[in-house]
């Protein structure tokens, strides 16, 4: 048996389209929830404030990091572009829940802050803005302790408009 498009009023585009909006209504539930478990965490709009690096990890943490060799941060020596420097962060530490991203010398510390899923490996990247030669620091929640991985980073052009 032979398909005909000529037996029927519908034309190859009405098809597609129709196909396209079937699998786009499957998507949509797939998007949501992500969407609701992000609606559920708390935006920590305070600690995005803070000037200081100090001040920004105990708004968004309420207490300090210790260093530990657990926690590896790779960012360049020098960035020739300071409005698009490339780190990430991996770390060996169980049962990790947050990592997040400060730059000393911005004028909001905080960058980026992650709330990690059980079961997620965790490791993140990202491409800051600095705006001058600063220090970078990881901070890693694991296990209720705060760890933290630290390094200069020399700017050659800021990335925040200066």
């Amino acid at each position: 048996m032979t398909f005909s498009f000529e037996r029927f009023s519908a034309t190859r585009r009405l098809i597609l389209q129709g196909a396209g909006s079937v699998a786009l209504a499957g998507l949509g539930n797939l998007i949501a929830l992500p969407a609701l478990a992000a609606a559920n965490d708390k935006y920590p709009e305070d600690a995005f404030k803070q000037k200081g690096d100090k001040d920004a990890i105990q708004a968004l943490y309420g207490r300090s990091a210790e260093a530990s060799d657990k926690v590896k941060l790779d960012a360049p020596e020098i960035a020739e572009n300071g409005a698009v420097v490339p780190i990430s962060v991996t770390t060996t530490l169980e049962n990790v829940t947050s990592i997040s991203f400060l730059v000393s010398g911005n004028p909001n510390a905080l960058a980026a802050s992650y709330q990690i899923p059980e079961g997620t490996l965790p490791v993140v990247a990202n491409r800051l803005k600095m705006q001058q030669t600063s220090n970078v620091i990881a901070i890693v929640e694991a296990g209720g302790k705060l760890y933290s991985a630290t390094k200069e980073v020399k700017v050659t052009v800021g990335g925040c408009g200066g």
